[in-house]
């Protein structure tokens, strides 16, 4: 009888995560996806895993010949020269033969000649775990789809009796053929790629449960298959004090009810390009390591270098920070990361470095992450903030609005409802001169001072000045005096 609590690893960490621990032992699993998807590569971390526990395995190849199997896994990593592969390949010489079945009408004989091979090789090797690339390929060894179903069906049984545990990969076809092998399957994981990025999703998992997907996927000479599974929050919690922590800036802190934002808060900075965002957020950063704890920033609208340099010309130095380790600087390429790529490295810096706080300057390089499956920012922003919260990190998002003066709005993109608080920074025009402003819109865990400050960046960092109490009409961007001067 199958023990459900045992579980066998699929060699792919991400997709064992996604399968609840990995798959059921003595079952029959379908890897489906069109040609390039990534299928095969599956069955080398499938067969890896299983040698590596001292398993017999098995790989059957409908497609390529055995040279070609191993030589095409050397180049990811893959050392293949000690697993068994029964070649059922198309041979060379069967074109050259004009006594050969075509392959637009094969006999019955073909398929039980195939079927009895496949017999043989197991009944030799008695394999824990095989792999079939591709079965949808004895479709056309069948002469109609009943034999088909048929023929699949007993193999898939002999095995089970056999007590392997078998994958097997299928291809998208014009009949029904991949239908077939889904309906008789234990579980189907679905791969899929487009000029977005790759993607697994599991379709099908009998006596399991699974994460939904779709899950972002990688594939990397060397490495095989990399598996992002989607951050479930809830999932994950850490006992933390809510307590209020300072920006480093005493007359920011005041604005902000006297003792800046609280751990385990989420704060929104928005405002125009070169208003002062990532500079403020860079202030919260130094100041979480300045107390010994460990800070992490994520740039995904500037170079580490173009950052450590900044912060260093406007008084805010780091790189004693980063060198110490209380700092990480991460530039992200957002159009080559995934959001459940990003999320998991996030994830991996939280919870080996015991990381308190996090910045994640430019929400919109982070929204050009999204896959066309998953075109809403604040749904995967969410879930990420979300577990860093319920983790007790300190989190700090900026966020670019458009409009440079006109009417005020905190948020572009409508995220502005994950924040516990806003703090909104703007250009002013008064007397023909550009000047700044700061203001809080919002503070979940207490009062906040609800004035409008004058807000400056120079060599020694920044200044909040005093309220802006004479002029009227700042968050329109033209103030007006209350008083003729």
């Amino acid at each position: 009888m199958t023990n459900f609590s045992q579980r066998l690893s699929t060699g792919i960490s991400g997709l064992d995560t996604v399968l609840d621990g990995g798959v059921i032992p003595n079952r029959t699993y379908m890897v489906r996806g069109v040609s390039g998807a990534g299928k095969t590569i599956v069955g080398y971390h499938f067969l890896s895993a299983g040698m590596e526990h001292g398993e017999d395995v098995l790989f059957v190849s409908f497609e390529e010949s055995a040279t070609e199997l191993r030589a095409n896994a050397e180049t990811l990593g893959f050392d293949l020269s000690e697993v068994p592969i029964l070649d059922l390949s198309p041979s060379p010489d069967a074109f050259l033969d004009d006594e050969a079945y075509t392959m637009l009408s094969p006999s019955e004989v073909e398929g039980k000649s195939t079927a009895t091979e496949l017999r043989d090789a197991i009944d030799e090797h008695d394999p824990d775990r095989v792999v079939i690339d591709p079965l949808s390929q004895l479709g056309r060894l069948s002469s109609d789809r009943y034999q088909f179903r048929q023929l699949v069906s007993s193999l898939l049984s002999y095995l089970k009796r056999s007590g392997a545990t078998t994958l097997f990969t299928s291809q998208p076809t014009s009949d029904e053929t991949d239908e077939t092998l889904a309906y008789l399957c234990d579980g189907s994981v679905s791969l899929s790629r487009s000029d977005q990025g790759r993607s697994a999703r599991v379709e099908k998992f009998r006596g399991s449960d699974s994460q939904t997907g779709p899950h972002a996927m990688r594939i990397d000479g060397g490495q095989g298959i990399r598996i992002f599974p989607r951050l479930v929050p809830e999932s994950h919690h850490r006992e933390f004090t809510i307590e209020p922590l300072s920006s480093g800036i005493d007359d920011l802190d005041a604005l902000l009810g006297g003792g800046g934002i609280e751990r385990g808060s989420i704060t929104l900075i928005s405002g125009p390009s070169g208003v002062g965002k990532s500079t403020t957020g860079a202030a919260f950063a130094r100041a979480t390591a300045d107390r010994g704890e460990r800070a992490a920033v994520y740039l995904f609208e500037e170079s580490k270098r173009s950052f450590r340099h900044r912060s260093e010309s406007v008084g805010i130095p780091i790189d004693d920070l980063v060198e110490s380790g209380n700092l990480r600087i991460d530039a992200v390429e957002p159009l080559s990361l995934s959001t459940d790529e990003f999320a998991q490295r996030v994830r991996a810096e939280v919870e080996a470095n015991d990381t308190k706080f996090v910045l994640i300057d430019g929400t919109a390089g982070y929204q050009l992450s999204l896959t066309d499956e998953r075109s809403d920012i604040r749904r995967e922003l969410h879930a990420l903030a979300r577990y860093l919260k319920n983790m007790g990190v300190t989190v700090v998002l900026t966020e670019e609005v458009q409009q440079v003066t006109g009417a005020f709005h905190a948020s572009d993109n409508h995220v502005s409802y994950l924040a516990d608080n806003i703090l909104f920074i703007r250009y002013i025009e008064v007397r023909g001169e550009i000047r700044k402003a700061v203001g809080v819109l919002k503070k979940r865990f207490g009062s906040f001072e609800p004035t409008l400050r004058a807000f400056e960046i120079g060599a020694d960092g920044i200044t909040v000045g005093e309220p802006l109490d004479e002029l009227r009409g700042i968050l329109t961007g033209t103030p007006t005096w209350n008083e003729a001067e």
